[in-house]
């Protein structure tokens, strides 16, 4: 029985085709761009559709990549800030060494001076008139101490005392028995800190 029928419902179809086929041809240009507009704006509708639906994979890696820029620009911050705050800081040490060694420039030019009132004083008097001028020399001398004294000059201690690079310059070796290996024997010139820091090392004879 459904042998029979087969051929029958083609036909039925062969039909219906050729009735669609003779009613498109049939159709007034008006309906016929409204339909196509229609299927246009379908097309246009499901391509929308198919944008929307972005594989998971896709919506993964792209948070992925956000989180990574993030870290980025957060580690780009953080160096940033670490920079400025060295910078600061740096800043702040030379401001306060600069307050704190503003006499530098001139006790270093005053240490000649110095050592020239040493070896005028070091001169034995043989007169009433060479004391007297000794004497004020020696006043002077006394009032210029004074005065680098309160800028912070001080005098390094040498004489006796064990050899130290950071203060001394060895310029002459000598053997002395009676003396501690690596020790002073002699200053030959004195040197001089200003708060700590050296301005000039003392010039020394060193025990061997």
């Amino acid at each position: 029985m459904s042998k029979e029928k087969k051929p029958q419902q083609t036909e039925e179809v062969v039909s219906e085709v050729e009735v669609d086929e003779e009613f498109q041809a049939q159709m007034d240009p008006e309906t016929e761009a409204a339909r196509r507009e229609a299927s246009e704006e379908a097309i246009e509708a499901s391509d929308e559709q198919a944008s929307e639906q972005q594989p998971a994979e896709e919506q993964v890696d792209e948070a992925a990549e956000l989180r990574e820029q993030l870290e980025a620009e957060q580690n780009k911050y953080l160096r940033l800030l670490a920079d400025y705050d060295n910078f600061k800081r740096r800043a702040q040490k030379d401001r306060q060494d600069a307050e704190k060694y503003r006499s530098q420039s001139l006790l270093t030019d005053l240490l000649p001076v110095l050592d020239n009132f040493g070896r005028a004083l070091a001169v034995e008097a043989k007169s009433d008139e060479a004391a007297s001028i000794l004497k004020g020399l020696q006043m002077v001398q006394n009032n210029l101490l004074e005065a680098v004294k309160r800028e912070g000059l001080e005098e390094i201690e040498a004489l006796g005392k064990p050899f130290d690079p950071n203060f001394h310059q060895a310029v002459m070796q000598e053997k002395d028995e009676s003396a501690e290996p690596g020790s002073v024997l002699m200053e030959l010139q004195k040197g001089y800190t200003l708060k700590g820091r050296v301005l000039r090392p003392s010039m020394v004879k060193v025990n061997e």
